[in-house]
């Protein structure tokens, strides 16, 4: 992964407000407000999908991350490859990563004691 290439994502992604990529396991996590929703090996991006968006990356020729474990299987995660057309589209990347976004966002599971928000009532006070 080239500096060129990192700052490259980081303009296609500025509109979507402050990101941070951070080093980790060979490639690097693309995250918006500590949520990761892509991940980049080599000079690739791979933005997060899930049951909803999934079927949008495929349409679009997109494939999922895919590795290599030590035994020679391999296996894969719920990161589909920045489609081509949006490579040199700055508007594009800017959808697609959206996308990445939403399914990241979708995932997030609530921290461990923490109690999810029932709605109104006589504990408001």
């Amino acid at each position: 992964m080239s500096a060129d290439f990192v700052a490259l994502i980081e303009e296609q992604l500025a509109p979507l407000g402050p990101i941070r990529i951070r080093k980790m396991f060979g490639g690097a996590g693309v995250y918006a407000h500590d949520l990761m929703f892509g991940l980049i090996m080599g000079e690739t991006l791979y933005l997060k999908a899930d049951d909803v968006s999934e079927p949008e990356f495929a349409a679009a020729g997109s494939e999922p991350f895919v590795f290599q474990f030590k035994d020679g299987t391999s296996g894969s995660l719920r990161y589909w490859r920045l489609p081509e057309e949006a490579a040199d589209d700055a508007d594009a990347a800017e959808r697609w990563a959206r996308l990445g976004l939403d399914a990241a966002l979708r995932a997030k599971k609530p921290k461990k004691g923490s109690h999810a928000d029932i709605g109104p009532g006589p504990w408001d006070g």
